[in-house]
């Protein structure tokens, strides 16, 4: 019905095909709409969980040592350092000196005795004292025989010095010469920065009967000085002590706390710096016992050679040293005193 007006039969036919028109319409419109998808960026993926919670870590305690110079000074106290160069500098910096003036340390004595000398451990305990440059001398040498008797060492930061001297030998009757002094130069060649086994490869090769001039310089001594030496505070301010442990010192890597040798590490790196003096003229507790480490778990010689060449390469041990230090080690090893 239009305005209260009937529709006809052919209005009514038209009207409801118009409807249908447009219910098909929308019926399409919708179908359309399903099938587009609109375009969304991908899901983020979730953050990575917090890795579990661990032991706690604690600061490890600064090692702090007390020093000397062993001629006499004060009490210094050092700490920071990691190998021997970086402890000449950190005991320079306490005395104001230059790092360049310590020929080597002693450790728990301030007298030139090499049974105390600083190798590559300290003690956490030890008192260090610094030995330095004192008066420069020149020798004239003639070897009458081809060794001298002098064994060599030297402090790890390039300084050689004579550690031992043969009784009845060639340097004993030059009474100018004595433990502890630093060998400088040969007939005026510097050697300074040379290793040991450098030093005495030179020494050994100075033919026989033609001079030739050494120039040394001494620990500095003590004189008026002395009565300055006093004796350190006990301290266990930043150590960390058992008794047992010590400080190593490495040529690479950082120094580390660990337990000192049990017996057998002991006599076994006696025995391989006895070897060293006897071969090569140096003695070096440190090189013993990185040699030492080197061997003592190995099963046969080779093994042992191999495993030294990666770490002492440099040195070029001959084999006839290799099997006596093989040999002596297996000998501590088995209770073969």
């Amino acid at each position: 019905m239009q305005n209260g007006e009937a529709m006809s039969p052919q209005d009514s036919r038209a009207a409801g095909a118009e409807a249908e028109a447009v219910e098909e319409q929308k019926a399409q419109n919708q179908s359309q709409n399903q099938g587009c998808v609109e375009a969304t960026a991908p899901p983020l993926p979730p953050p990575p969980s917090p890795p579990p919670p661990g032991p706690p870590e604690y600061p490890r305690p600064r090692l702090i040592f007390h020093t000397q110079l062993a001629h006499g000074s004060p009490t210094g106290r050092i700490h920071g350092f990691t190998n021997v160069k970086e402890l000449y500098a950190k005991i320079a910096e306490v005395f104001n000196i230059s790092a360049s003036e310590i020929l080597f340390c002693t450790l728990n004595s301030h007298k030139v005795d090499m049974q105390k000398l600083l190798g590559g451990q300290i003690g956490l305990e030890d008192f260090i004292f610094a030995h330095v440059r004192g008066e420069t001398k020149e020798v004239e040498v003639t070897k009458t025989e081809d060794a001298l008797g002098l064994t060599i060492t030297d402090n790890g930061a390039g300084y050689a010095f004579i550690k031992r001297i043969k009784e009845d030998s060639t340097i004993d009757q030059l009474k100018t010469v004595c433990v502890g002094d630093h060998i400088e130069a040969i007939n005026d060649q510097s050697i300074v920065g040379c290793r040991h086994y450098e030093v005495a490869k030179m020494l050994k090769e100075q033919p026989r009967g033609i001079p030739f001039t050494l120039r040394l310089v001494e620990p500095k001594k003590a004189f008026d000085m002395i009565g300055m030496r006093t004796r350190a505070p006990k301290s266990t301010e930043g150590k960390m002590v058992n008794g047992r442990e010590t400080l190593r010192l490495r040529s690479k890597g950082a120094a580390t706390v660990q337990e000192v040798q049990n017996e057998f590490e002991e006599q076994a790196t006696k025995k391989v710096d006895d070897l060293l003096e006897s071969y090569m003229g140096i003695r070096d507790l440190e090189l013993a016992t990185t040699i030492v480490e080197a061997g003592k778990d190995k099963k046969n010689p080779d093994d042992f050679a191999e495993a030294l060449d990666s770490v002492l390469g440099d040195f070029a041990f001959p084999d006839v040293f290799l099997f006596d230090v093989w040999g002596a080690i297996e000998d501590v090893k088995n209770g073969r005193m």
